[in-house]
């Protein structure tokens, strides 16, 4: 039987670590083509060719993330396997984030730079990020203490990201922009979290234990073979994360900056405004950060996801409709944060959904072939998470070249460099601001609205249809395995 009182300090320290992380990733996955289109003056070409790094270094992902996960495997230190990648990726990554925030470089010059810190990213986000995951089915195979770990873990996550959601666009837009720009705000920001994340690693590398088992055996190859063995041949895994895949892309469309740009062009140059959109939008989330352990001790996953996806359609709809009909005003933007609450309250509990589906195939793993192979599975979720963010920015971006968005941001970019350079005051920045908004058209505020509505919902239905017809790893079958894994061990311990 686990020990109860190391379970309930994980519970502690374990989740505490992500906080800084999750701030770190919406700071460079959900800011960062905001940061780019509103400091930068982009050409078309310019912006094709910083969306074409972002899903370069995504697809880069697809070796690296699994790799990692073997590199992870291979790992035999006094610290265990996950620690010293947690270690070394969160301060690489520090660096990286800072660097990319306070360069001062314009035109070709800057996407050059775009181009090599996005890359390192990948590879310095990738160590901790696989390591941190990988370690929850360490922490415990109950599933019920599996379910808190995933819940808990994805509510400090939580809060770091609807913190960083939060505070960031009220600080680099609008009068309280930090320094009087948003190039000067995303500078010091960046400093800041910088220095945060490594500060709440700390709480897991020093606080939690993992189970350490495996150390004992003789650390397997670093074999290409492996990963795609591991992969390929568990079937679960790869429809669970096909499905993640689908639902990640439609749940991340509105704070991969579709979002930001719509409330912007229909309401205003004012980052309190989106700030109090993602405030309540998320606030709803909270509840299942919470209580999902307890929801999912009385009704199963698919039930749980018919009856979600419900409540984000009617979310939809209240964010469709009256932002198609209404005009811009109070009575619009109320449709719009509370449809936006409902269906992410829908979408975020398919994240958890998802999350501990993923977890589960590393039972069904040993199951078909007698190896966890955590580290290597738990290599998926993040990959399926970045990778999801690099469509996103295809879309989006291919979304703002369609409705000519760069038309107006880079008109906004250049009122803030010359609000940087002081050759314009904050005040008159913001009065010639509202001046290029008031050209925006109709029909590109509906582009935007449908992209960041009817996208999602169609891609969530989809990932819905496709885990009830495809994902047979239900409560029932998950607890048959792992009996009958205790069973196997039992009787080869017997012998």
């Amino acid at each position: 039987m686990e020990d109860l009182k190391l379970r309930k300090k994980n519970l502690i320290m374990f989740p505490l670590g992500t906080v800084g992380r999750d701030m770190v990733y919406n700071l460079f996955t959900s800011q960062l083509l905001t940061f780019v289109l509103f400091t930068r003056f982009l050409t078309a070409a310019q912006l094709t060719a910083i969306t074409a790094i972002m899903v370069a270094a995504r697809v880069f992902d697809a070796l690296n993330d699994p790799i990692m996960g073997n590199i992870i495997e291979r790992t035999r230190t006094r610290y265990g396997k996950f620690k010293p990648w947690m270690v070394i990726g969160i301060l690489s990554t520090s660096v990286v984030v800072y660097l990319m925030f306070n360069v001062k470089l314009q035109g070709w010059a800057f996407v050059w730079f775009f181009g090599v810190m996005y890359f390192m990213y990948s590879i310095t986000y990738t160590m901790h990020d696989i390591s941190y995951w990988g370690m929850i089915p360490a922490l415990s195979s109950d599933a019920n203490a599996r379910n808190q770990f995933t819940a808990r873990t994805t509510l400090f996550a939580g809060i770091g990201s609807t913190s960083a959601s939060i505070l960031i666009p009220m600080l680099t837009a609008g009068a309280l922009t930090i320094g009087g720009s948003a190039s000067v705000a995303y500078g010091r920001i960046a400093l800041v979290v910088a220095i945060i994340a490594p500060l709440f690693m700390c709480f897991p590398l020093f606080g939690a234990r993992e189970r350490r088992d495996d150390m004992e055996q003789k650390a397997p190859p670093i074999s290409i073979k492996k990963i795609f063995t591991t992969i390929f041949s568990n079937d679960q895994l790869l429809w669970v994360s096909l499905i993640f895949l689908i639902q990640q892309l439609g749940n991340n469309l509105v704070l991969g900056g579709i979002g930001s740009t719509y409330i912007y062009f229909e309401f205003g140059y004012t980052g309190g405004l989106y700030s109090l959109f993602t405030t309540v939008g998320m606030s709803a989330t909270a509840f299942l950060m919470i209580f999902y352990p307890a929801i999912s001790r009385h009704i199963t996953r698919k039930k749980l996801m018919g009856l979600m996806m419900l409540i984000a359609s009617v979310g939809y709809v209240l964010m469709f409709l009256p932002g198609l009909l209404l005009p811009s005003g109070t009575v619009k933007f109320v449709f719009i944060v509370i449809g936006y609450m409902l269906s992410n309250f829908g979408q975020y509990c398919y994240y958890l959904i998802m999350m501990i589906s993923i977890i589960n195939t590393v039972e069904y793993n040993e199951y078909k072939t007698g190896s966890r192979d955590e580290a290597i599975i738990a290599s998926l979720r993040p990959f399926i998470t970045k990778f999801s963010s690099a469509l996103v920015v295809a879309v989006t971006s291919f979304t703002y070249i369609i409705l000519g968005v760069t038309d107006f941001t880079n008109r906004i970019s250049t009122l803030e460099q010359n609000c940087t350079q002081g050759l314009i005051t904050e005040s008159d920045k913001l009065s010639q601001i509202a001046q290029v908004l008031q050209g925006v058209q109709s029909v590109q505020s509906a582009g935007l609205l449908i992209a960041m509505t009817l996208l999602p919902w169609l891609l969530m239905f989809l990932s819905y249809i496709l885990y009830k017809r495809h994902y047979k790893l239900d409560e029932a079958e998950y607890e048959r395995i792992c009996g009958e894994i205790e069973q196997r061990k039992k009787a080869g311990a017997a012998v």
